[in-house]
């Protein structure tokens, strides 16, 4: 291997931490899994993962194959920004007030793109007029130049209107001099149209979006209509979060009898869970989904992707990328070239990379890719900053050393900590603070101990950091045991040891 250790680094990149930041890129080294052909194929509508899983990089990518996937007769429409303000960030400001307001939403919100995609694709038809003339009719056809925000203050607005109280007649006008109907204030209506709004000319938005799935199958074609960032979109406030999704999903099990427009939905398993446990009926029809997961061999395939993404890396490293990315074991001899043997010398202890997972799993045993990356990253900084130094370069081919990826963790650590944990659930902060100098290993007697509460208050308390995943637990129902998993360790200033 040739060239100075120092400029490899430099050029060495394993991406960003957030799929958002990184859209353009994403498609050079997106690892294609077996749950990623699954959701291209068309056979998942709902993914769920954890907050760094990978859901948005799906999503992204998915975007990025807008041709290809049109080539095969589906049509990409994106009901969300891929980055940005969200546009459902709007319904924070304003939300509806009831769930029929909210389902109605977005079922027109739905058709509306549905039909600007007929308007910018040229799709011509009478059906498919038909629906264009109705939109339009109700002010719901903007330019495709408008955002999705603006789209959906547009939709809320109609949609508030229509269910008015002075709007339940379905804003029919007589003619004065007969009593028959002369016309309507609006075309479409949110319910099956009365006999009276029938003869006006009104159809329903069930209606129209049956016509719609008409005009695609005429065509030969399949309209998924794509969300993700709906926990962005609705952070700032729990009961409104829970009322938006519920009521997508309901949308959603609406959608399913037609069969060429489905929503392809990705969404964090914890928001999910929350939803479930206020109370959906609907949850068990809702099965053409997947939750993502990531295998030791998976990650380490995501890590060399973004390591071969850089020429001056592989011409450092003189192998064959392609050949590399075909073989399993030619992947993990790269990375182990570039890395030493382990971080913690000692037999039994971990080799690097299975230090690294082991390193930023969380107390569900989950490993997300994020951490990984960030932790990859960090080493890359600690590393250029001791050569930058003076300080020896790693021995042989390797690019790290020991001590420049065992300083990684902290920085991760308290990232977690603060964008995630605390971000996500605030109500655990004071409990965790309080974790200050105390041990890894804890009890239902020494947390309440901590946290001057009785057992049974502390027991409830560790039971919800289990599920946010900061504490691990172990031993049994009668004997509980809390483990702080070392991902947290270093932003807790937690030490390892049993409190006694």
């Amino acid at each position: 291997m040739t060239g100075a250790k120092q400029d490899v680094l430099r050029e060495l990149s394993f991406g960003q931490r957030v799929a958002e930041d990184e859209v353009d890129q994403l498609a050079d080294y997106f690892v294609q899994t077996e749950q990623w052909r699954q959701l291209v194929r068309g056979q998942v509508d709902v993914v769920f993962g954890p907050k760094g899983a990978g859901k948005s990089a799906m999503y992204s990518t998915l975007l990025q194959l807008s041709d290809a996937m049109y080539e095969d007769g589906i049509v990409l429409i994106s009901a969300e920004k891929p980055r940005g303000t969200p546009a459902f960030r709007t319904l924070s400001e304003d939300a509806p007030a009831s769930e029929i307001e909210f389902v109605s939403l977005w079922k027109m919100y739905i058709l509306s793109l549905i039909g600007s995609m007929f308007d910018d694709m040229n799709i011509a038809g009478q059906r498919a007029e038909e629906v264009k003339a109705a939109l339009v009719g109700e002010g719901l056809l903007p330019t495709s130049k408008a955002s999705l925000g603006a789209r959906l203050k547009m939709v809320l607005a109609w949609v508030r209107r229509r269910l008015a109280p002075e709007s339940v007649e379905g804003g029919v006008e007589l003619d004065p001099f007969t009593g028959m109907p002369s016309g309507l204030n609006g075309k479409i209506t949110l319910r099956e149209p009365s006999v009276a709004e029938d003869a006006g000319g009104a159809v329903s938005v069930d209606s129209l979006l049956a016509d719609a799935n008409e005009v695609m199958v005429l065509n030969n074609l399949s309209a998924w209509v794509v969300f993700d960032r709906l926990d962005v979109a609705f952070s700032d406030s729990h009961d409104l979060e829970a009322n938006a999704l519920r009521a997508l999903f309901k949308c959603y099990l609406d959608l399913l009898s037609y069969s060429n427009i489905s929503l392809k939905i990705f969404l964090r398993n914890d928001i999910w869970t929350k939803i479930v446990d206020g109370g959906f009926r609907e949850a068990s029809h809702i099965t053409r989904h997947l939750t993502i997961n990531w295998s030791q061999a998976s990650l380490l395939n995501l890590v060399v992707k973004r390591i071969l993404n850089r020429q001056a890396v592989v011409a450092y490293a003189a192998v064959d990328a392609s050949a590399v990315l075909l073989s399993a074991s030619l992947q993990r001899k790269l990375f182990d070239s570039f890395y030493p043997e382990k971080i913690d010398v000692g037999r039994n202890n971990p080799a690097t990379f299975e230090w690294i997972l082991g390193r930023v799993q969380d107390g569900t045993k989950t490993v997300a890719p994020r951490e990984v990356i960030h932790i990859l990253t960090e080493a890359k900084s600690n590393q250029l900053a001791m050569l930058e130094r003076g300080e020896d370069e790693p021995q042989g081919s390797e690019l790290f050393t020991r001590q420049a990826v065992r300083d990684a963790l902290p920085t991760v650590s308290r990232v977690r900590l603060e964008q995630t944990i605390y971000a996500e659930y605030p109500e655990v902060k004071a409990w965790l603070e309080a974790l200050d100098s105390e041990k890894s290993d804890q009890f239902p007697s020494s947390l309440a101990q901590i946290w001057g509460v009785n057992e049974d208050e502390a027991t409830q308390r560790a039971r919800r950091l289990v599920e946010v995943g900061v504490f691990e637990l172990r031993g049994d129902k009668k004997a509980p045991r809390y483990w702080v998993p070392f991902l947290y360790r270093p932003g807790l200033a937690v030490v390892q040891g049993k409190a006694i």
